[in-house]
């Protein structure tokens, strides 16, 4: 049975060839969605680990979402600063903006605004420099700005010092950090407000009215104000497995089509359905595997074609060929009925 399913894979090696591509593209489709799905995640904790915070103190019952903070008076970062079990303390903004860069319709930007030489900060390697004092910023890459250029947010002009990598949020906005005071100007007028206090060292005790975040309470609320983006994306993935199966079941239906006097030279020299089912599964499996090492290979060179950050877990490669196998299942089950149907008699029309 396994030599005629490779000797009719080979003969009808163009079909073949037409299926795999198709379920490889769709296959490589649902490992970029898997990635954009890890994308999120990826970038709150890069963006939150180079702060290199230990805690965050918020208003008691904050959500905790990063891009959300509630205001809070910046007076409250010397009463934190002195509670029992912190060693240091920085005020933090983080709010959403929109930059105007010359030349170019407004871009969507997340303004973090820090202490310099404080906790906060992008961290990593930086092209150019840190910030140094008013009126600079350290922008992600994806600003698609250089050193010496500028940017404008709410009538604020701020010149790049440096630019440092994978610091996002949002699915994909980039970061913009500019000085805790420049962030006051910008957001909250001037006025002496801030969106949270980081510190090295947890406090055992705070200001009334005031709760202790870990890093990973906020990477959590951070990734469920996405809930929605990430359920679409899921179901989406859902959506391009069966489009996978319907191309590996439809080619397998017309080749069992074609291959009915086939089917009925078995079935007269006693093979059983079972068997068939079997040939019929290999081709599909076949298909399908291949398909999956297609899309392993096309996934690594798509994921530059979406402007969200792409993190395709290793997990997701391991989880493909297995996806494939039973989507390969699934599919001969189309073609089953057909070969199980033909009456072995048929092998003798025309004698």
């Amino acid at each position: 049975m396994f030599t005629i399913t490779l000797h009719d894979l080979r003969f009808r090696a163009r079909q073949f060839v037409i299926a795999v591509v198709g379920a490889g593209l769709v296959f490589a489709m649902t490992l970029l969605l898997s990635g954009m799905v890890a994308g999120f995640s990826v970038e709150i904790n890069q963006t939150v680990q180079a702060m290199g915070a230990q805690s965050w103190v918020l208003p008691a019952g904050s959500v905790g979402r990063i891009a959300a903070l509630s205001p809070i008076p910046a007076s409250a970062v010397s009463a934190v600063a002195h509670a029992p079990g912190v060693r240091q303390a920085d005020p933090v903004i983080v709010v959403p903006q929109a930059a105007q860069i010359s030349g170019r319709p407004a871009q969507s930007v997340n303004l973090i605004g820090y202490r310099p030489g404080g906790l906060g900060g992008p961290g990593g390697p930086i092209t150019g420099r840190g910030l140094a004092g008013s009126g600079q910023a350290v922008v992600d890459a994806r600003m698609k700005l250089g050193v010496g250029q500028t940017f404008e947010v709410s009538g604020h002009r701020f010149r790049v010092v440096g630019v440092v990598a994978d610091r996002t949020l949002l699915g994909g906005v980039p970061n913009a950090y500019i000085t805790v005071a420049d962030a006051q100007d910008v957001v909250f007028g001037g006025r002496a407000l801030i969106g949270g206090i980081l510190t090295k060292g947890v406090p055992t005790t705070v200001p009334a009215g005031y709760g202790v975040y870990t890093n990973a309470q906020i990477e959590q609320a951070s990734l469920v104000q996405l809930s929605s983006a990430v359920s679409s994306i899921n179901n989406s993935k859902l959506f391009m497995w069966v489009i996978a199966a319907i191309i590996v079941a439809a080619l397998v239906y017309v080749t069992a089509l074609e291959r009915t006097r086939d089917f009925a030279v078995l079935k007269a020299l006693g093979s059983s359905t079972g068997l068939l089912f079997v040939g019929l599964a290999a081709q599909a499996v076949a298909v399908a595997l291949a398909a999956a090492v297609i899309a392993a290979i096309l996934s690594t060179f798509m994921t530059g074609i979406f402007a969200q950050p792409v993190d395709i877990p290793g997990s997701a490669f391991i989880v493909l060929p297995l996806s494939a196998l039973v989507v390969g299942l699934l599919a001969s089950l189309a073609a089953l009925r057909r070969a199980a149907s033909v009456d072995p008699a048929a092998a003798f029309a025309g004698a």
